[in-house]
Parts: C-alpha cells; sequence; structure tokens
C-alpha cells in the first residue's frame, strides 16, 4: 500500500500507521477464517466490506487540483501519452469523479475536480529502479528545473515506460500480483507538501498489472482504445485520483482495515458495454471509452463500488 510523510503531523501519521498495521494484522486474521464460510468477501486480495470509510481529521485535497504529469523514461511515439492526457482531461468533471466529494473536511469542504495542468519529461534521470526516495526526487528535480510549478494544490504523477520498476522496502513493486498503486506525499523546499503518485507500465507485467484485458485462460482481450497497457494505466490513473485526494497524507479518509475508497473497490468495474471494437468499456469521457475501476460510494448506511456519484 502507499505510504504517504508529511512533516509537521510525522509523529502523529506515524502512531497512525501502527495502530493501523496492528488492525490491519488482526483484520486479516480475522478473515483468513471467514473466508471458508464467504470467500466472495475477498476481491484480488482486498478485503470488501460494507464498512464504512471514517475521516480521521487529517489533510482533504480541496477544490480543484492540477494534475501534473512526469513521463518517465522512454515515451517516445507511444500512445499512452494522447490517451492518458485526454482521461485527465476530461475525468474531472465527470459524474464518476464526483464520488469523492463524498468525503470532505471537518469544514464540509473537500474534493471538487482535476485539471490537466501540464507535463514534462525525465529520461532516466534515476535510473531504471526506483524506490520512493526516488520518485521524490524526480518530482523535485522538475520543480528545481522549473519545468513544473510548485503547488501545494497540484497532483504529481510519474508516469514510467515498461523498462522502469518501482521498489519499496518490503520488496513489492507495481508488478507484485494484487499491489495497489503507490502513492504519498512529500515537504518540497520550504515546507511545501506535494502530492503525488506512481504510474507503472503493465508492458513489464500484463497478467498482473492489466488482469482486465486477459481471459480466464490468459490470452489477451480488446481493450477501449486499442493499447491495453495505456487502458490499464487509465484505470490505475483514476484509482489515483481518488485515493489522492480524499487521503493524500495517510491521515484522511479510510476504513476500519486501513483502506481508503479505491482499495476497497480494486478489481471491480461495475456495468459495461461493447465498444465497435468489441472491447468491454464502462464510462465514455471525451472522444474516448474507458474501462475504469469503481470508486467507493460512502452511503449513509451502507456503502458500494461505483461509478456515479448518486
Amino acid at each position: 500500500m502507499r505510504i504517504a510523510i508529511t512533516s509537521n503531523e510525522k509523529g502523529e501519521i506515524d502512531m497512525k500507521t501502527k495502530k493501523i498495521n496492528l488492525m490491519i494484522l488482526s483484520a486479516l486474521i480475522a478473515m483468513s477464517l471467514a473466508m471458508l464460510a464467504a470467500p466472495t468477501l475477498a476481491q484480488r486480495g482486498n478485503v470488501r466490506t460494507n464498512t464504512k470509510i471514517l475521516y480521521h481529521n487529517g489533510p482533504i485535497m480541496l477544490g480543484i487540483s492540477n494534475v501534473y504529469l512526469i513521463w518517465y523514461g522512454n515515451w517516445a511515439g507511444n500512445s499512452a501519452t494522447d490517451v492518458l492526457r485526454d482521461l485527465v482531461s476530461s475525468i474531472g468533471g465527470s459524474r464518476y469523479f464526483a464520488i469523492n466529494t463524498l468525503y470532505p473536511d471537518i469544514n464540509g469542504d473537500g474534493p471538487l475536480a482535476v485539471v490537466y495542468s501540464g507535463y514534462a519529461d525525465d529520461p532516466y534521470s534515476h535510473g531504471a529502479i526506483l524506490t520512493e526516495s526516488d520518485i521524490e526526487a524526480v518530482i523535485s528535480d522538475q520543480i528545481d528545473a522549473l519545468h513544473l510549478p510548485i503547488d501545494p494544490t497540484g497532483i504529481y504523477l510519474v508516469i514510467a515506460s515498461s523498462d522502469v520498476v518501482d521498489t519499496h522496502p518490503d520488496g513489492t513493486s507495481f508488478c507484485t500480483p494484487n499491489a495497489l498503486p503507490y502513492h504519498g506525499a512529500f515537504l518540497y523546499t520550504g515546507g511545501t507538501r506535494v502530492n503525488y503518485g506512481f504510474i507503472g507500465n503493465p508492458r513489464r507485467c500484463p497478467t498482473s498489472a492489466a488482469p482486465q484485458f486477459f481471459d480466464s485462460n490468459g490470452n489477451q482481450i480488446p481493450s477501449p482504445n486499442g493499447d491495453i497497457y495505456a487502458d490499464a494505466m487509465a484505470s490505475t490513473m483514476a484509482y489515483l485520483f481518488d485515493v489522492i485526494t480524499t487521503d493524500p497524507t495517510g491521515a484522511g479518509w479510510f476504513d476500519r482495515y486501513g483502506l481508503e475508497n479505491a482499495d476497497k473497490c480494486q478489481g471491480t468495474f461495475g456495468q459495461t458495454y461493447s465498444t465497435a471494437n468489441g472491447a468491454r468499456a464502462n464510462m465514455h469521457l471525451g472522444n474516448r471509452d474507458f474501462l475504469i475501476q469503481q470508486n467507493w460510494v460512502n452511503a449513509p448506511h451502507k456503502g458500494y463500488c461505483g461509478l456515479s456519484l448518486p
């Protein structure tokens, strides 16, 4: 899962993280027993329950968030740059993103939209294996070079080409089966919080990072934009918008198991339709069809995975 870092609240977050880890461990033990009687409670390794997501008094992304894309590695001639740029440009005002308005701060203010606000290219400045500190350095370097602005209300996404992988202290990466996309936060020079996420390229590990585009026999099936890797990254990008806007530092909205809104719906896509090329899709944004994972609708009595604000 993601690791988030702030400054002033670091001690508080560390205590919360330890508590959450104990809660998750206890929950996993209980769930292992429960799954014998109710195996449908598990979805790609994550617990799906009706447990409400609660607010833990931490920061929330308020209003409109600018999105900055950093194309890390070699992206020459890759159609994914167009597909993902188009998604950022069209998802912010959708009823899908509007689900995140259900997660306000203590004053009742919360996320409203995301908007595409620019990009930068980085040809392997920190090599082909990126640690969490490397990802943060990639973003800092682009800000230092004035290629991107320093924006406390922004979301910076490092998008890697297929020859690049992230690595975490526990040995996992985006290619690890059932891995949740990584997001975090750090303090830039002067104390400005930078919110960010990492998107790996499923071409490196298709069946684990883009399982929605393979059938039960392991055969590749069509994707809405004719590029399973771009289409899988589009779903990951939507996931990151959901969790970063509602829980940027790890002290915002999550449930009793430590799961954020999009965590609870990983690998679920709801009602779909067929596109002209025979692919499954579940939403039309701008001029494109997409197959985007659902987000958690935190209803008053019983939450559920959905594709739009009720």
